[in-house]
């Protein structure tokens, strides 16, 4: 789904949809986007 997302663009989006609190669900694919290409998140 995020395949096309670079590593950077897709941390960026996690954290403004922590920042804006958007929906639990859309939180959660991001989270297991990182988790896939091993990325950390930091907060």
């Amino acid at each position: 789904m995020f395949e096309s997302l670079s590593n950077q663009k897709l941390l960026e989006a996690y954290k403004k949809a922590m920042e804006l609190k958007l929906e639990k669900d859309f939180i959660d694919l991001l989270i297991t986007e990182l988790t896939n290409r091993g990325l950390k998140i930091t907060k």
